[in-house]
């Protein structure tokens, strides 16, 4: 188990390593996803079909060797179908309860906007508060619990959008994207003769990741830094067409995402770079804008990038 803020590096560098080896071309979505999974958050997927949303999940659970479950979301999934069910054992003459798939280490909720609210609700405990309730009783999920959700932006028929409340509880929002012609044409020829991550390895451990999580935590943040980070956040909250801003919950998690990436750069404290390079995916996706503003083009990850070019960083 890493025990200093150098191996826990190494350990998220392995990871990196190994997710890079599957998702050619995709650096900063790697760095975004392990940069939220060291803070300790969850991390939402939006991007076009075919763009490696699942295989990134895929290949951060196999790298791991912890424990993976994957729902396809769709309307007719009930909550019971992700949290669990108690079942009455006719023998016993009690209720027993059946753990769903929420119990795992790595959660990968594909096309989470196809179910209903209620069902999508159900996750909103598990990701708060690592625990559910079912049948008025509370059960703990594992000490390592990472949800990664997926949606698809260009699909809107059968699809319910997220509530505000399910959005803020995601630490950040990534877009893997299109890759260059080049790197595409090196995953065709990777995957001629087979799938990269049939061979993926194991190169870290639960007990490795908690350790890095702490490790993370103990990364060092100036009161400038910190005064920074709410200003950011502040700022969205007077943005003229912005029906709803960011909640302190951005600014405690634009906090640790900059703290991780402290961590994975090498550094031991936050510098001003690693609050502007996570500002957009972590304070975005919580912005409520009017219809009007996106459909004349805005956009609320332009407003953020407006909010960092117009506020003077730390020194």
């Amino acid at each position: 188990m890493p025990s200093t803020e150098v191996s826990a590096r190494e350990v998220v560098l392995k990871l990196a390593d190994s997710i890079g080896g599957v998702m050619k071309g995709q650096e900063a979505a790697v760095r975004g996803l392990l940069a939220a999974f060291a803070a300790g958050g969850h991390v939402l997927l939006e991007d076009k079909p075919g763009t490696g949303k699942t295989t990134l999940a895929k290949t951060l659970a196999k790298s791991l060797g912890a424990r993976f479950h994957r729902v396809q979301f769709t309307p007719d999934l009930l909550p019971s179908d992700i949290l669990g069910v108690s079942v009455f054992d006719q023998k016993e003459q009690r209720f027993e309860f059946h753990e769903g798939p929420v119990f795992t280490n790595v959660l990968l909720a594909d096309e989470i906007n196809r179910a209903s609210p209620r069902t999508q609700s159900a996750l909103l405990e598990a990701m708060a508060e690592s625990q559910v309730t079912v049948d008025g009783k509370t059960y703990k999920l594992p000490e390592l619990f990472f949800v990664i959700s997926t949606q698809n932006p260009v699909e809107y028929h059968g699809t319910y959008p997220l509530p505000e409340a399910q959005m803020d509880r995601f630490m950040a929002q990534f877009s893997p994207g299109y890759v260059d012609p080049e790197v595409e044409v090196e995953i065709l020829s990777d995957q001629e003769q087979g799938h990269p991550l049939d061979a993926v390895k194991t190169c870290a451990t639960v007990a490795d990741v908690l350790a890095l999580r702490r490790a993370v935590r103990e990364v060092r943040i100036s009161v400038e830094i910190k005064r920074y980070v709410v200003e950011i956040v502040r700022r969205t909250r007077g943005l003229p067409r912005v029906l709803l801003g960011a909640s302190p919950r951005a600014s405690l998690s634009l906090m640790k995402m900059a703290q991780a990436a402290a961590l994975i750069d090498g550094q031991p404290f936050v510098g001003p770079e690693q609050v502007q390079e996570m500002a957009v995916p972590v304070v975005a996706h919580r912005l409520m804008l009017e219809p009007e503003a996106r459909f004349s083009g805005l956009t609320a990850a332009g407003l953020v990038a407006e909010i960092l070019k117009g506020l003077p960083a730390p020194a």
